[in-house]
């Protein structure tokens, strides 16, 4: 059966202000089952991120990160440390996996089955690893780092469109070391923007999440009160 999911695109908004929108919908799926699922679709401006392994970062850590003129934040999701920034697609889903399958393993799973097709439509060979994520030989193209309570998801993925990579230079990127990052417009050797990519991406998602997709515009329930 085919399951409805509402498409948010927001264009730049900041880290702390995606993670009220989230917040936001994800009580609505606590309240109500019924609540329509829903993909937030943005960029951000430069951050990083950590997850609940938290310990490998010190007080040191978060300033010399933030010295670079980003931004630094604590989440609950999975994963390590990792970066957002202009030229990258950040997507959150907001969904409740009792209307798809109520595994977090088959989430992630299919999120990077979703990045993977997308990749091959571009005709590039893009795989997974022991490590959460997809890959383009040893150069991680797209981070996942996702939570879930309840079956109800938030957090996501961030794919590399044309971000500047140097950001990834002050760390071990999802702390793996050995390896590195990618972008589509690196690997492609030409500028590949998000606005190419977004209908990619939306298409893949469908089709691996079998849903279908409405465009909706920025509603009352998607404004957030000024920081």
């Amino acid at each position: 059966m085919n399951k409805l999911v509402q498409i948010h695109k927001l264009g730049k908004i900041s880290y702390v202000d995606s993670l009220k929108l989230q917040n936001k919908l994800v009580d609505l799926h606590r309240s109500n089952e019924a609540t329509i699922n829903a993909l937030l679709l943005l960029e951000h401006p430069p951050v990083y991120t950590i997850g609940i392994r938290t310990k490998d970062y010190t007080a040191e850590d978060e300033k010399n990160l933030l010295a670079t003129g980003a931004e630094f934040h604590r989440t609950n999701r999975g994963g390590l440390i990792t970066f957002h920034g202009p030229g990258q697609l950040v997507v959150y889903p907001i969904l409740n996996l009792k209307h798809f399958t109520p595994s977090m393993r088959w989430y992630v799973c299919h999120l990077e089955k979703t990045i993977i097709n997308l990749c091959e439509n571009l005709g590039l060979k893009a795989e997974t690893s022991p490590h959460t994520g997809v890959w383009i030989n040893d150069n991680k193209v797209c981070a996942i780092g996702v939570h879930g309570s309840q079956f109800i998801t938030s957090h996501g993925l961030a794919l590399n469109c044309c971000t500047n990579l140097e950001w990834y230079r002050h760390i071990v990127p999802c702390g793996i070391k050995d390896k590195w990052v990618t972008s589509l417009s690196k690997e492609l050797n030409r500028h590949v923007s998000i606005d190419e990519i977004m209908p990619l991406f939306l298409n893949s998602f469908c089709k691996t999440f079998n849903c279908t997709y409405v465009d909706v515009d920025r509603s009352p329930i998607m404004t957030v009160e000024p920081l």
